[in-house]
């Protein structure tokens, strides 16, 4: 065996591992072009073709159930391949896109069958076992890496030839279909993010954050701030102050409420260190749940010393969460100043700390993955692939300064800010509507961006026609002048009806995939 061989595989296992260190970018073809370059010694080449797959694959990111072409796998074997064979940047893409698409049903399989071990973990809750749930957490997070490091290493000892001739059988047009599937899977989390915040009395939010991105053609960042604004005019209180006895008894109550300190600054610190290991397990069922529990851990360790005390916190953490890993410590912070309020006050109410984080991680999910995949990462990438393409060594360097610095800054500073602010608001508001009145403000701002999200990152039309060929008319047209992104919202729809009875995700996912697939094949959908 190859040693150049075996340190790709390991290169592309390193990729596949991000998910363990905070989607930092670490896994992009920017990246990982010149290392395998770096391997193989051809360091420039490495760069060229890194930035040359950037920019094929700069809009692959991952939103809710939408799962993009697998740019590790597909970029690691299309650089190598490429570099082994000497014929540059255009076998890489030859082999890199379909590779990527091959590899990412795989995982997709994987995310699935994650699935399946979440009543281990339940199990592991039910008997307070913590350690078993950090156990779990990391071996099933590893599993990935090893699995596509076997493939990379394989396809190496096949060989390039084999392998394009290999890819060269599969039709375009099942190619076409995967695509038009992948593009119906954001439906999925849409559905499941309108099934924890979606009522009567918030639904015109939604409403209004559809139209302002379908017929405005807003960013969902632009959107996000203007929930925000609307959150707090909504949600806006004024105390009463009738006279200085209330202010008295007011100040009183604060004090009555301050809870004595448990955790210090480690333990805050601690939050931010295990929150880059979020994405570690994360499956189609309950997404990021485990690898919440197993960033909030430290803390329930102190804070809770009976079996049956940290088996019900541990419960709590288990449920659906879903958020951006770029926002999720400042609702770590949060919960863990309400775990902390929760072993101190035996009045606590328990299920405020679920129903705080399920409104937070909406409207988080929106703003936080707007700000970080459509600013930061993008001119990130503007400045790496301009000085890589050239093969300067300085654009991936770059690329990943201008993008981690202010993410792990801010990601760090939002841990103690949430822990500090959920604090000083649990101290010093002794109004007994103040948990309804952040939930509705969290659902507000959430439901105006997740009404935004089909309009803008669903890709969904109908390529029929009507009328003859000097008359033709495509009722994609006549659907964009009536409600443009229609067909996205619709199938938002749809899944939330089906979520809302009762369907298993994973059927669902499996029921989009074939509807895009085949709807692809008979030309309803493109």
């Amino acid at each position: 065996m190859s040693i150049s061989y075996l340190l790709i595989a390991l290169i592309a296992m390193f990729g596949h591992s991000e998910d363990f260190l905070g989607t930092t970018l670490l896994s992009r073809p920017l990246v990982l072009g010149p290392l395998v370059g770096l391997v193989l010694g051809d360091l420039n080449q490495g760069v060229i073709i890194g930035a040359t797959l950037e920019l094929i694959f700069m809009g692959n990111i991952k939103v809710g159930a939408a799962i993009p072409p697998d740019v590790i796998t597909g970029g690691v074997l299309g650089t190598a391949f490429a570099i082994i064979s000497g014929k540059g940047p255009a076998i890489a893409l030859a082999i890199a896109v379909p590779v990527s698409i091959l590899a990412e049903m795989l995982i997709s399989s994987l995310f699935v069958f994650r699935a399946v071990i979440n009543k281990k973990f339940n199990q592991y809750a039910d008997e307070g076992d913590f350690n078993g749930i950090q156990r779990l957490h990391i071996l099933s997070g590893i599993l990935r890496p090893i699995l596509m490091g076997i493939i990379i290493l394989l396809a190496l000892q096949l060989g390039a030839t084999v392998m394009k001739d290999f890819l060269a059988l599969i039709p375009a047009w099942v190619q076409t279909g995967l695509q038009v599937a992948g593009n119906m899977l954001p439906a999925l989390g849409f559905a499941l993010l309108m099934n924890l915040m979606f009522n009567k009395t918030v639904a015109p939010y939604f409403f209004l954050g559809f139209m302002l991105a379908a017929y405005l053609k807003l960013p969902v960042i632009a959107i996000g701030g203007l929930g925000i604004i609307i959150a707090l005019i909504i949600t806006q209180v004024t105390p009463k102050t009738d006279g200085d006895d209330e202010d008295e008894d007011f100040k009183e109550s604060k004090e009555a409420i301050k809870p004595a300190r448990k955790l210090n600054k480690r333990d805050i610190r601690n939050l931010f260190l295990r929150s880059l290991a979020l994405e570690a397990n994360f499956n189609f069922e309950t997404w990021q749940n485990t690898g919440f529990a197993f960033s909030i851990i430290p803390v329930l360790k102190r804070l809770y010393t009976t079996k049956e005390a940290m088996a019900a916190a541990l419960k709590r953490h288990l449920q659906l969460f879903n958020t951006s890993p770029y926002g999720s410590t400042l609702i770590l912070g949060i919960t863990a100043a309400m775990e902390e309020q929760n072993s101190n006050d035996a009045d606590f109410d328990e299920e405020s700390i679920s129903t705080v984080k399920l409104g937070l991680m909406g409207p988080l999910a929106g703003v936080f993955d707007s700000l970080f995949w459509g600013t930061f990462k993008v001119i990130a990438a503007g400045i790496g692939t301009s000085l890589a393409i050239k093969g300067n060594i300085m654009g991936p360097v770059l690329f990943l300064l201008v993008f981690n610095v202010p993410h792990l800054v801010l990601r760090y500073n939002l841990t103690f800010i949430g822990y500090n602010a959920g604090t000083k608001f649990l101290q010093n508001l002794a109004k007994n509507n103040v948990m309804d009145r952040l939930t509705k403000g969290a659902s507000i701002l959430g439901l105006m961006v997740v009404g935004a999200m089909p309009a803008t990152l669903m890709s969904i039309s109908t390529p029929i026609s009507i009328g003859s060929d000097k008359s033709e008319i495509t009722i994609q047209s006549v659907l964009d002048q009536v409600v443009p992104a229609i067909i996205p919202l619709g199938l938002t729809f749809l899944v939330y009806y089906f979520v809302k009875n009762g369907a298993k995700t994973t059927h669902l996912l499996l029921g989009l995939l074939a509807l895009g697939f085949i709807g692809s094949m008979v030309h309803l959908f493109a």
